[in-house]
């Protein structure tokens, strides 16, 4: 590991926005945490995958992935991530480097990568990703980014988070990092207003951006740059005017908005455009600081109005389907933002949790769910939950459905149980007001499949393996004057009859 890469990630784990790091010492947080990874640590994602996701969103620029043909393989287009604008983000760069690259390293074949990339595409910018074999083969893509910004006049931003660095987390964070040292600041944009948001942590997940814009659209509220769903590089370049910032996922991106708070004084919050109630709190949250950074006190008032008129809506639409989901008890295996915020959106459909997984959630999401909760909270979180105690669980039919990303899906179905995906494979959009009633409506429908009746209905062969009502051959019992054919013959030459024979 070189030693920018591990003064990097001390310094994302010095991040006093991390819940670690506020139990440790001063001495022990300036040694950051430098713990080696294990075989399989990195299982569910590695440090490159991490950084990826976090910052392939940002759709005007080309991802080039500085390796082997698998990484890129490994990380393509992963996440239902829509762009209103340019396609470029959906198309895989590679260097694929090969034995010979290995040996003589690669820096050249990425030079003229770089190249053919800008002069075929002419993107307002090339990310640089550096994966674990070219990071141990000593390839500075730093350097090279930095000559062929100079070169074509583009810039070229390094994302050093080869795999062997961390999990995936840590990837999100060192991709965050890669933006705030190289992108935002560097752009003023056009015009300014006193409503100019950054949106942090968000990537617009099968278009769930694009449910919320509207209702800051009717506010007069204006994103000024989306970290990073349906991005624009310039955009983002220019995230330090903006007068107030969102943090939706702050596992992910919490650096980007700390550190926008003390480069340029920015105020942020954590909020979250699930449920009723949290979208109404999220506006309501978004005005007070915007009014508290110049904007007219006036916006509070029409905030109110909209949400008044955008909450009598939606509990309209989804009263039919709470009184056929009141009482249904819900598994939630996700983590994050999603362990805390989903939960409030399915107490709102009357919906109980059962369970809800912590084990990717802050100090901070945690309070939140004890306080959505209430009492006994702390028995519905799970710090890690295994396929084996998820299997019993559902068989012993303690939970109605379970909610989570596609990893789990399989031991729901072997438990012949409900299973709607909430993570980012999904083909629905759940934020805003219109996403509350799209989630309640695909839990019901879910529940309601006669499929779920049907593999339940006990098989026509048992468990062990027997056809049941098929005839079982048997034996006929031999008879105690059985008579043996050969003494059959034996007897009748010496003139006797067969039933005279003993046995």
């Amino acid at each position: 590991m070189s030693v920018s890469l591990k003064a990097k990630i001390a310094e994302v784990f010095e991040e006093p926005g991390c819940d670690i790091n506020q139990g440790k010492s001063e001495k022990e947080r300036k040694k950051g945490c430098t713990k080696q990874l294990s075989p399989g640590a990195a299982a569910g994602g590695c440090a490159f995958d991490g950084a990826k996701i976090a910052l392939q969103p940002v759709a005007d620029v080309a991802h080039l992935v500085h390796g082997p043909i698998a990484c890129e393989g490994n990380s393509w287009d992963n996440r239902h991530s829509a762009s209103s604008h340019s396609q470029i983000y959906r198309t895989g760069f590679t260097t694929d480097i090969n034995e010979l690259d290995v040996i003589y390293g690669g820096e050249k074949r990425l030079f003229k990568s770089i190249r053919e990339i800008i002069e075929k595409y002419d993107p307002p910018a090339v990310f640089v990703y550096q994966t674990c074999v070219t990071a141990l083969t000593g390839d500075d893509i730093e350097a090279v980014c930095q000559r062929a910004t100079e070169k074509f006049g583009k810039p070229v931003i390094p994302v050093n988070a080869p795999g062997f660095a961390g999990p995936k987390n840590l990837g999100n964070k060192l991709g965050a990092e890669a933006i705030l040292d190289y992108v935002i600041g560097t752009v003023e944009p056009e015009i300014t207003t006193p409503y100019d948001i950054n949106i942090i942590g968000e990537y617009n997940l099968v278009g769930e951006l694009w449910q919320v814009k509207p209702l800051l659209d009717a506010l007069g509220i204006r994103i000024l740059s989306c970290i990073s769903g349906d991005g624009k590089y310039n955009e983002i370049a220019s995230a330090h005017r903006a007068k107030a910032n969102m943090m939706v996922c702050s596992k992910s991106m919490i650096n980007i908005a700390t550190k926008m708070q003390q480069r340029y004084g920015i105020p942020y919050f954590e909020g979250s455009f699930y449920g009723i109630s949290d979208m109404s709190d999220t506006l309501r949250q978004i005005a007070q600081l915007l009014v508290q950074q110049g904007a007219d006190a006036e916006l509070m008032a029409r905030t109110e109005r909209l949400i008044e008129i955008e909450e009598a809506r939606a509990y309209k639409r989804i009263a039919e389907y709470k009184l056929r989901l009141a009482g249904k008890r819900v598994l939630l295996i996700t983590g994050g933002v999603k362990s805390w915020s989903v939960v409030a959106a399915l107490q709102e459909g009357g919906m109980e949790i059962v369970g809800t997984s912590v084990k990717k959630s802050t100090k901070e999401d945690k309070e939140k769910l004890k306080e959505i909760m209430g009492e006994g909270a702390d028995a519905h979180m799970i710090d890690d939950m295994t396929p084996r105690e998820m299997y019993a669980m559902l068989r012993d039919a303690r939970a109605d459905i379970m909610l989570s990303g596609g990893r789990s899906q399989f031991v729901a179905l072997k438990a012949r149980m409900p299973w709607l995906d909430i993570n980012q494979e999904r083909y629905y959009a759940y934020a805003g007001y219109e996403g509350m009633v799209e989630l309640v409506h695909q839990i019901d429908r879910t529940l309601s499949n006669p499929v779920w009746q049907r593999v339940r209905i006990a098989a026509p062969w048992g468990d062990d393996g027997e056809t049941l009502g098929a005839l079982v051959p048997t034996t006929p019992p031999v008879p105690a004057t059985a008579i043996d054919p050969l003494a059959c013959v034996a007897a009748r030459a010496m003139g006797l009859e067969p039933e005279e024979i003993p046995v």
